[in-house]
C-alpha cells in the first residue's frame, strides 16, 4: 500500500488471538502500541471470534497487560451471536449452549439462558470442558429441528504451546453427529465487522483490518471492501500470506510494525 493509500486510513479493526497476544503472552509492547495509535488519532476496535471471555473479562485482561480500553472498543462473536438470536427471538428464552462462561454471560445479558429441555436453539462455541454427554444432548436438539448456531468457524486457537482445538473442532463434531450444518456468526461473516464499523463511524475503505487468519479475518475484511493486513505472529505462514488472493495490502511480522507503516 502506498503513502497515498495510507493517508485514507482513519481507523483499525484488530483481531486479538495471534495478533495482540497468545493466551496470556503479549505479542508486542501493548501499552506503547495503543498509546501511539491514540496519539496519532487512529480509532480502533478489537474484534475477535473468541467466545471464552465476556467483554468485561477481555477488558480486565487488557488492563492486566497495561492497556485501559472502553467497553465499546471490544467486540466478539458472542455479542454478534446474541444480536442474531434477538432477531429470531426478541423475548429471549431457553437455549442449549456449548461454551464457556464468556459466551453464557453474554447470552444471559441479552435474555437467553442455558436449558436442557424445550430449547429454542443450540449455540456452540469453544468449550475446553466439552464432554460426550454435551455433544449428545446438543446433537439431539439439533436433530429436533431447532436452529444450530456456531459462534465462529476457527478450527484452532494459537497459544504459546502451538495451535489447539478451536470452535470449528466442536462444530465439526456436532455436524458429523447431527447431519446439520451450523449458521456461522463470527468472521468471515460480516456481522462483527459491520458492528465495528458502526462504532468507529468510518467507511470500509478508511478502515484497516488486521488479523492472523486468512480464511476468517482477512477474507471477512476483503469481502467488505476494507484494506487488510496479515500478521505473521499467529496462524498464517509467510508463504500462505504471500500466495493469498486477493493480495493483502500489508504483510507484517507483528503489530509493532504497524507503527512504522501507517
Amino acid at each position: 500500500m502506498n503513502q497515498k493509500e495510507n493517508s485514507k486510513i482513519r481507523s483499525l479493526i484488530l483481531d486479538m488471538d495471534g495478533v495482540i497476544w497468545k493466551d496470556k503472552t503479549p505479542l508486542a509492547n501493548l501499552p506503547l502500541f495503543f498509546s501511539e495509535l491514540s496519539d496519532r488519532g487512529y480509532g480502533f476496535v478489537l474484534a475477535t471470534n473468541n467466545t471464552t471471555l465476556s467483554i468485561e473479562q477481555f477488558l480486565d485482561k487488557f488492563k492486566s497487560l497495561g492497556v485501559v480500553l472502553g467497553y465499546s472498543q471490544v467486540i466478539n462473536s458472542s455479542l454478534a451471536t446474541a444480536q442474531y438470536l434477538l432477531d429470531l427471538y426478541p423475548d429471549g428464552g431457553p437455549i442449549y449452549v456449548v461454551g464457556e462462561i464468556g459466551l453464557n454471560k453474554t447470552l444471559e445479558d441479552h435474555g437467553f439462558f442455558h436449558d436442557e429441555d424445550n430449547v429454542k436453539a443450540v449455540v456452540a462455541g469453544l468449550d475446553r470442558e466439552l464432554t460426550y454427554d454435551m455433544l449428545k444432548k446438543a446433537s439431539l436438539h439439533i436433530q429436533s429441528g431447532v436452529p444450530f448456531i456456531g459462534t465462529n468457524p476457527d478450527p484452532s486457537l494459537p497459544t504459546p504451546e502451538g495451535l489447539i482445538p478451536g470452535t470449528g473442532t466442536v462444530l465439526a463434531a456436532l455436524e458429523a453427529a447431527s447431519g446439520v450444518k451450523p449458521v456461522i456468526i463470527g468472521k468471515p461473516a460480516p456481522e462483527l465487522y459491520r458492528l465495528a464499523l458502526k462504532r468507529l463511524n468510518t467507511k470500509p475503505a478508511e478502515t484497516l483490518v488486521v488479523g492472523d487468519r486468512l480464511e476468517t479475518d482477512i477474507t471477512g475484511g476483503q469481502e467488505l471492501g476494507c484494506p487488510v493486513c496479515v500478521v505473521l505472529s499467529g496462524v498464517a505462514s509467510s508463504e500462505d500470506a504471500h500466495n493469498w488472493k486477493p493480495k493483502p495490502n500489508y504483510i507484517i511480522e507483528d503489530i509493532s510494525e504497524l507503527l512504522h507503516i501507517l
